[in-house]
């Protein structure tokens, strides 16, 4: 790879918030599936904020692995960021990059803003496109204007609403015990969710693209046990590995603004235990079209559990049954 030209891209944005607020969500990458629609799934690597190599309290490094779309597409690079919360500021660098980008690199600062009672983000792009060719430069700029865009929107609705949004994250998750068998058939069950039509009595369609090795692509249409019906399309990232499943819907069910979960698969001592965990983001406004005037959030949430956990359960149940049953 060649890198012969350097591009930059700055995009900004004015934020009715503390700068201490804004910066704790940049800084928060572990959150961002939830937070900034592009992010699909991150990994913290290495550094957990700790201060590392003599740095000062104020400063501290961490590697990130970083999945996210970009145009369509799905890309995944490591990254190398240095957070100066003293300064406000947070720079980030690529160690490995995804093509057509070569190199990419940058920084996140937040300054005061022109109005009492504001601050301005403003992230920096610097990048490289494999040999320069012109139509990766293009690639790389469209996807970083777009991305940039709805991160900064992202980022303002968040910190401008901080508090009322809190309330409307929640988390679950189903397990199973499946006695004498092999967790990789546990897996290989959850992994191939192509089949899941003759094999999930409440998914009546499915369509999984997989033109990269364990990233697949999934438009599917689920029943739930109250009869509604919902098409969902996802992106999930399979770790054979680990065996672990993470994904994120990027069509949702209208109760939902996010939905992000993860399926892992652990030996025990007597076969394995698969369980099914969902981190969700209620979308508040839909509660009175989809639950009625006098449904609470309390409810709308007890909704979800039922109906996303029922499926779930229902999936692991016939998980296991399918381990058993090959087993041996």
């Amino acid at each position: 790879m060649l890198r012969t030209g350097t591009h930059r891209t700055t995009h900004s944005i004015d934020i009715a918030a503390p700068a201490e607020t804004v910066y704790a969500i940049i800084a928060d990458a572990p959150a961002w599936p939830v937070r900034f629609a592009p992010t699909l799934h991150v990994e913290r690597v290495e550094g957990a904020g700790e201060s590392q190599t003599g740095q000062t309290a104020h400063e501290a490094r961490e590697r990130l692995r970083i999945w996210a779309t970009a145009n369509g597409e799905v890309k995944t690079w490591t990254s190398q960021r240095e957070l100066d919360p003293h300064n406000a500021r947070i720079r980030f660098q690529q160690e490995v990059s995804s093509p057509p980008v070569s190199s990419m690199g940058g920084e996140w600062i937040v300054t005061p803003g022109d109005v009492a009672g504001t601050v301005r983000l403003t992230l920096r792009h610097e990048f490289s496109a494999v040999d320069d060719d012109p139509a990766g430069i293009e690639w790389i700029t469209k996807a970083t204007d777009r991305n940039s865009g709805t991160e900064l929107a992202n980022i303002k609705t968040l910190a401008e609403g901080i508090g009322a949004a809190d309330g409307l994250v929640f988390d679950f998750e189903d397990s199973t015990l499946v006695a004498d068998a092999d967790p990789e058939t546990v897996y290989r069950f959850l992994h191939e969710a192509a089949a899941w039509p003759d094999r999930l009595p409440h998914v009546s369609r499915m369509r999984l693209t997989e033109d990269v090795e364990n990233i697949q692509w999934m438009v599917m249409d689920t029943v739930t046990k109250d009869g509604s019906a919902h098409t969902t399309e996802s992106v999930r990232i399979c770790f054979p590995d680990s065996r672990r499943i993470v994904y994120k819907q990027l069509v949702t069910p209208p109760l939902m603004t996010t939905h992000i979960g993860e399926w892992t698969v652990v030996p025990t001592d007597k076969g394995a235990r698969a369980t099914s965990w969902h981190r969700v983001q209620l979308n508040e406004d839909a509660i009175v079209g989809v639950l009625g005037a006098d449904a609470t959030v309390h409810e709308a949430k007890e909704f979800i559990r039922r109906a996303v956990g029922g499926n779930s359960a229902a999936t692991l149940a016939l998980a296991k049954t399918f381990a058993e049953q090959h087993h041996g």
